[in-house]
């Protein structure tokens, strides 16, 4: 598996169990939300797209004017396979991560380790969310750590563990610690010894390209995915060496206990 296209015609022919046609969207959601965390001066703007299959959802995060709202009437009652096939990329990433989800759910699936956030005020759970998975990858004093998606408390993580963070992200000039932040993420790559990416390559379209140099280079990559979670999972062994999968619901939409899931690439 090399590519989401490629991933995208095995569930389409049957390679991962019931057939996608026979699925059916019972709910479709498109979210806007903001974050500003205490003490910071970043607003975060956040846009999801999600489809309910069954006991399972799909996500996908997405740029503000990529995706409208009626979306959602649309999508609802459609099945998984027609927008798989041919949604806008936002809602092919949603359906294709619901059907995954629904055919190998993150509680029940092997090799799975359910981390519990816990309980408390937003900074707080977004502390533990990071540390959480900044601990994928075997994070050495001086290991340069390429950041595709800037959070600023994972920022933090890596340089707790005494990493060199080199972020980048389409919509920050500079970090709250007051790092410069590259948009051009091939340059960023090139001087790394391990990358860290959010989801949100997945909707972007550049989860191939990021696979492919990770392969070519030899580097880990550590995925850390509210979008497309299922998704990246299938990727693990193929590029993909750790995950920190997050579904719906979201941490930052609750102040409970709630689960992420760990999956690190075995190394038989």
């Amino acid at each position: 598996m090399k590519t989401v296209a490629e991933l995208t015609d095995a569930v389409l022919s049957g390679a991962y169990g019931p057939d996608p046609a026979d699925l059916p969207v019972i709910s479709a959601f498109w979210l806007h939300h903001t974050t500003r965390l205490p003490g910071a001066d970043v607003t975060y703007r956040n846009y999801y797209v999600l489809l309910r299959v069954g006991d399972a959802f799909g996500a996908c995060s997405f740029e503000a004017g990529e995706l409208d709202p009626s979306s959602c009437a649309d999508a609802s009652g459609m099945p998984l396979a027609s927008l798989i096939e041919s949604a806008p990329a936002p809602v092919r990433i949603a359906a294709l991560d619901a059907y995954l989800a629904s055919v190998d759910p993150h509680h029940l699936a092997a090799g799975a380790t359910e981390i519990v956030l816990p309980a408390g005020p937003p900074d707080v759970r977004a502390k533990a969310r990071d540390a959480a998975v900044a601990g994928l990858l075997d994070i050495q004093p001086g290991t340069k750590v390429a950041l595709i998606g800037v959070v600023n408390p994972l920022v933090d993580a890596i340089t707790a563990l005494g990493g060199e963070c080199l972020p980048c992200d389409f919509n920050l000039a500079v970090t709250a610690s007051g790092l410069p932040v590259s948009r051009d993420m091939t340059a960023v790559l090139d001087q790394a010894d391990a990358v860290v990416a959010t989801g949100m390559t997945l909707s972007n379209g550049s989860f191939d390209v990021l696979l492919d140099r990770c392969l070519q280079q030899g580097m880990p990559l550590a995925v850390y995915a509210q979008t497309g979670s299922a998704v990246a999972r299938a990727f693990l062994g193929h590029g993909v060496t750790a995950l920190s999968a997050e579904p719906f619901p979201f941490s930052q939409f609750s102040a409970r206990p709630s689960s992420l899931y760990r999956y690190v690439q075995s190394s038989a």
